[in-house]
């Protein structure tokens, strides 16, 4: 018997899967612009999620997995950019990669913050960037790509919940909050792009499928490992968790196993599933707008 070859794998677009994603040229209906606000992480404190370090750590932990993993999704979605023939859609993808990389940088900044409070930082990153590397080596371009799609639907439901939960906005710093809440505004804002070129690519809801079971185990996966690795460190250095950091988790309305990864994939096994179905485009507007980072719709030329 041969080994496995991921490489070597293929989900054909059987007449059956290629209706199965309900696609929509929504490209010629909005416009994505990549933004670079200002962003002044010096004052941030050490617990900056209500004082605890178990909420800080789980934001900083998924925090540290989007530089290398926003650099991947431009990469897989670039891998098809010369495939597709909607001039709108190469527009949104190409500003799509334009948002991306300002989010990957920008997050790369605020762990200067963590490394000038004593993380470390870099161990995890060694770890993690080198790993990542290897599965996107071994995966085929369009399991990649359906990763992709499965993590901006992830990220899509966690940017919603940012813009909408104002007990979450008012634990933050506010240094914090506007960086996270300008990421996901910019998710909401382009969150239908990778979805709707796997739909020109490769219909096929198995390799959905695929996608979003990989999507799954490795965000679950490297998102409580970065977590483990900051807490640990706490430890280390005296810093147990305390009761309070316990108590602010349980008063928590929204779970993340509940509200993110269970309701991400109750929606995303629906056949005609599409990102359009939760229309917050709006709210990422008014959002950006708030925050002085766009300028209010009447005052634009």
């Amino acid at each position: 018997m041969h080994a496995l070859n991921p490489s070597a794998l293929t989900f054909p677009s059987d007449a059956a899967a290629r209706t199965a994603p309900r696609t929509e040229n929504t490209a010629t209906a909005r416009t994505i612009t990549p933004r670079s606000p200002a962003l002044d992480f010096d004052a941030v404190p050490r617990y900056w999620v209500a004082q605890s370090a178990l909420a800080t750590h789980l934001s900083n932990g998924v925090n540290m997995l989007f530089p290398a993993g926003e650099r991947f999704f431009v990469r897989s979605v670039r891998h098809y950019l010369d495939q597709l023939d909607d001039e709108a859609l190469r527009a949104q993808v190409k500003a799509f990669f334009g948002q991306e990389g300002r989010h990957a940088r920008a997050h790369e900044r605020q762990f200067e913050t963590l490394r000038a409070q004593g993380y470390d930082v870099d161990g995890f990153l060694a770890f993690y960037e080198p790993l990542l590397a290897r599965i996107e080596a071994m995966a085929p371009a369009e399991l990649r790509l359906s990763v992709t799609v499965a993590l901006e639907h992830y990220t899509a439901i966690m940017a919603h919940g940012a813009l909408t939960d104002p007990q979450l906005a008012e634990a933050m710093h506010p240094a914090m909050a506007r960086l996270l809440q300008w990421h996901a505004a910019e998710e909401i804002e382009h969150k239908s792009v990778a979805f709707d070129v796997l739909a020109r690519v490769n219909p096929s809801y198995r390799l959905r499928l695929a996608g979003m079971g990989v999507a799954t185990l490795g965000l679950a996966a490297f998102w409580v490992g970065s977590t483990s690795y900051l807490l640990l460190q706490d430890k280390r250095a005296g810093r147990p968790l305390r009761a309070h950091d316990v108590t602010v988790m349980q008063k928590r309305e929204r779970s993340i196993l509940r509200d993110v990864f269970a309701a991400g994939i109750r929606a995303y096994l629906r056949r005609d599933f599409h990102p359009n179905e939760v229309d917050d485009y709006a709210l990422a507007a008014e959002f950006l707008v708030d925050a002085g980072i766009d300028e209010p719709p009447a005052a634009q030329a």
